[in-house]
């Protein structure tokens, strides 16, 4: 059966799903989680997104991972493996949950502070955000069938507003308040 890509104008109750999501997840993990974010398109207002919410979770420690996992089982989310990306384990959500993606990763994981930066220079730069918009919803429309075209017809942009977004957290008054992921008091942000 197919399964159509969906790609919607932006919903404020996105970031309200998170919070569901990451009060349910902070609940669970307690001080194994650092960080609790947010990431992927639905986490920047006015970008359209399918309706499918990321949440990445980074650990306060690498060797808490097999705890975590069962602590997440707990809650119905099933663990998927790294599926071929390093530094992060993704999870099926639990049955009957709204649409939503889980990643666990490493203290220090690259692709945490990849999506991070990304999520942080679209919120920052509003005109790259509505190229990217535009970008999505046209695509969807062409490829409406075919994840792996769409994806494919928009991995350049995404790796050059990825680029764009690793190398403004470099430079602090290129990004905004947000420049650095790094820690406050010890504490990574959350």
């Amino acid at each position: 059966m197919a399964n159509p890509i969906i790609v919607l104008n932006y919903d404020p109750n996105w970031p309200k799903l998170f919070q569901s999501f990451r009060k349910r997840i902070a609940d669970a993990l307690g001080d194994m989680a650092a960080a609790i974010e947010h990431v992927g398109s639905t986490a920047v207002p006015d970008l359209a997104a399918k309706p499918i919410i990321d949440v990445d979770v980074l650990l306060a420690c690498e060797t808490m991972l097999p705890s975590a996992i069962e602590r997440l089982a707990g809650l119905g989310y099933i663990h998927r493996g790294n599926l071929g990306i390093p530094e992060r384990e993704a999870f099926y959500a639990p049955a009957g949950d709204p649409p939503h993606h889980l990643y666990v990763c490493p203290p220090g994981s690259a692709e945490f502070r990849r999506h991070v930066a990304f999520r942080d220079y679209l919120r920052a730069h509003p005109r790259d955000a509505k190229t990217y918009s535009d970008l999505k919803i046209a695509l969807a429309e062409r490829f409406r069938n075919d994840r792996l075209a769409y994806n494919e017809a928009k991995t350049q942009f995404v790796m050059e507003l990825t680029s764009r977004a690793l190398a403004a957290r470099k430079d602090p008054n290129r990004l905004g308040e947000r420049a650095g992921i790094g820690a406050a008091r010890g504490k990574w942000v959350i």
